[in-house]
Parts: structure tokens; sequence; C-alpha cells
């Protein structure tokens, strides 16, 4: 279900630094990548070019001790990208704390909703 174009959302994002280390933007990538097992496929679905999504993971994984994402060797479908255990760690603890964040601010996203302009 999408929400109305006038809708607030609140969208998280983690920096370390100056350095954007997680956002709503990467984790969509890292679902995508886990649903179609390559990043040109989730780049795709996404409608990013390859050498974007390409960047952010590899920026991305550059940031943890361990990779997000790992590569896949050849067989019948010439390989691809899948997540490892600790991307999946990563992307279900973004969709957590996401989750909880919204529904802790519901009432004061509520009230700033009904102080914009209708379209």
């Amino acid at each position: 279900m999408t929400e109305p174009a006038d809708r607030l959302r609140l969208r998280l994002r983690f920096k370390r630094g100056g350095a954007l280390v997680l956002g709503p933007g990467r984790m969509d990538l890292l679902e995508q990548i886990d649903a179609h097992g390559s990043i040109s496929a989730a780049a795709r679905a996404m409608g990013m070019s390859y050498r974007r999504a390409w960047l952010l993971v590899d920026e991305t994984n550059g940031h943890f001790a361990r990779p997000l994402v790992e590569s896949v060797a050849g067989g019948q479908r010439g390989g691809g990208a899948r997540l490892t255990a600790e991307g999946r760690t990563v992307l279900d603890l973004y969709r957590t704390m996401q989750r909880k964040a919204e529904a802790a601010m519901t009432v004061e996203t509520e009230a700033l909703q009904a102080l914009l302009k209708t379209s």
C-alpha cells in the first residue's frame, strides 16, 4: 500500500561523521538485491543505473566490519549478489527502528500534517 503524496513521512538516516551510513534508499536497494539476487536487477527495479547501485553497495559495505552484500559466482545464470547474514541483520534492524520511530511520533506527525497547506 502506498501513501498519498501529500502525507508526511519519517525517513531515518544514520550518519557517522559527515558520511551517510544508512538511509531509506540504501535499505530499499538491499531489499531489491535480496528479492532479485543481483545488483543490476535491483538497480533496474529501482530505476537507477547499475554503476550508481554498485557504488552505493560498495560504499555501504565499506562502513561495516563485514560486507552486507556479497558476490555470487557464476552458474547458469551468470552469478549475482546476495545479502550476507550481516546484511539481513542490518536491514531487519533498520526496518524495526523505522516502524518504532513512526509509531512513537504518530501524534506529532499528525499535528504537523494538520498545519500544512492542503494541495
